[in-house]
């Protein structure tokens, strides 16, 4: 069975950063491109950014350039999330999802495989 588990998510300071890793069970991620969304109280869901089979990332959401990274490690089947400089805006449940395919989206139907989400509290 394909699962998504995500972690790393909790209470930060304005400024603080963290670390949010998408660990995948029951298949390898090499094959598969993952995305990086999130979504806040009465939101909609949205796409933040992408990295494909080739390691080439993609961002789609301009308030997170310059202060989020996407990395995979394949030899751990493992995608991170790296946040910096974090906001209030920036609170949210953040989910990671996969799909087969090489090409990165930000359209959330695309994706088969969704983690559970983790919360991430950006608070004074």
């Amino acid at each position: 069975q394909l699962q998504l588990v995500e972690s790393g998510g909790g209470l930060v300071q304005p400024g603080g950063s963290l670390r949010l890793s998408c660990e995948a069970s029951g298949f390898t991620l090499d094959a598969y491109t993952i995305g990086w969304f999130r979504q806040a109280p009465e939101k909609e869901r949205e796409g933040l950014l992408c990295i494909n089979t080739s390691g080439i990332s993609t961002y789609y959401a301009d308030s997170v350039k310059g202060r989020f990274t996407i990395s995979r490690d394949n030899a751990d089947n493992t995608v991170t999330l790296q946040m910096n400089s974090l906001k209030p805006e920036d609170t949210a449940v953040y989910y990671c999802a996969s799909r087969r395919n090489w090409a990165c989206s930000n359209v959330a139907h695309v994706f088969g495989s969704w983690g559970q989400g983790t919360q991430v509290t950006v608070s004074s």
